[in-house]
């Protein structure tokens, strides 16, 4: 098997089967691949809504919300690719998009994690490879205190301001909608660590990664689209710390810098 792809869905059924779509329409010269579809209780997802996609799609029912990292986790044990794509079900992949990917990791076998550029449906680029944070990163990116002073240096080091990512380069992380990943690299770093609930698995996957001699890798030759939106894109700042995703970002931001203090 050479590409296994993991998806977990959680009440986002209709963005799940999009993305399947494009999974069966792309381009696969040669390739031999399965997908892995998690559903974290969502009960909006079942086997029966996955026929069409044929037999290579595989299907695990959770009895309640195990998280992210941990619903990922299940997919990748049962993973048989030599690659295990990490794919958020709010992403679409372009045709070409997997074996670029692929055809890069091949020719760079130091490379242990690959991420592709990401735009919003509207055609606009995301911010998709990034810096390590800092103790504030976070806070400055949730709130005006990004655009003034040590908030707005802070940002452009975290963002790559300085770099227009029209080339292929290693990089700190990249964001976990859509994490092409070595499986023995994968493996070697444990996979996501559970104690992660929502939020910086990504990161702390690409920091132990690189601890392990493992390069990380935006290669924006291969291309997906990505139907997210930032909570703090469509409210004032301060209503972003009045749901219970916010909190778990929090959490976890916490968890993070604890996890990593003075490493």
């Amino acid at each position: 098997m050479d590409i296994s792809i993991v998806i977990v869905n959680y009440k986002s059924k209709s963005l799940t089967l999009k993305c399947l779509e494009s999974i069966v329409k792309a381009d696969w010269p040669g390739l031999d691949y399965e997908i892995i579809v998690v559903d974290n209780f969502s009960v909006d997802l079942s086997s029966a809504d996955l026929k069409p996609f044929g037999q290579k799609v595989k299907y695990i029912m959770n009895g309640r919300n195990l998280g992210y990292g941990a619903a990922n986790n299940q997919g990748i044990r049962q993973a048989q690719g030599e690659y295990v794509v990490i794919m958020n079900p709010d992403t679409a992949a372009k045709p070409e998009a997997f074996f670029k990917l692929f055809d890069y990791m091949e020719k760079n076998p130091r490379v242990g994690l690959a991420g592709p550029k990401q735009f919003y449906p509207d055609g606009a680029e995301q911010d998709t490879c990034f810096r390590w944070p800092k103790l504030f990163t976070p806070l400055y990116r949730r709130t005006p205190l990004g655009r003034i002073g040590a908030g707005r240096r802070d940002l452009d080091r975290f963002l790559y301001k300085e770099y227009n990512k029209s080339s292929i380069k290693e990089v700190d992380w990249l964001l976990g909608s859509f994490l092409f990943c070595r499986a023995q690299a994968l493996r070697q770093a444990g996979a996501f660590d559970e104690k992660f609930f929502l939020y910086f698995e990504d990161t702390d996957l690409c920091k132990r990664l690189w601890n392990m001699g493992w390069k990380v890798v935006y290669h924006p030759g291969a291309e997906i689209f990505h139907d997210h939106k930032r909570q703090s894109a469509s409210a004032p700042w301060y209503k972003f710390f009045l749901n219970i995703t916010a909190w778990h970002h929090l959490a976890s931001w916490v968890r993070y810098i604890w996890k990593w203090r003075g490493k």
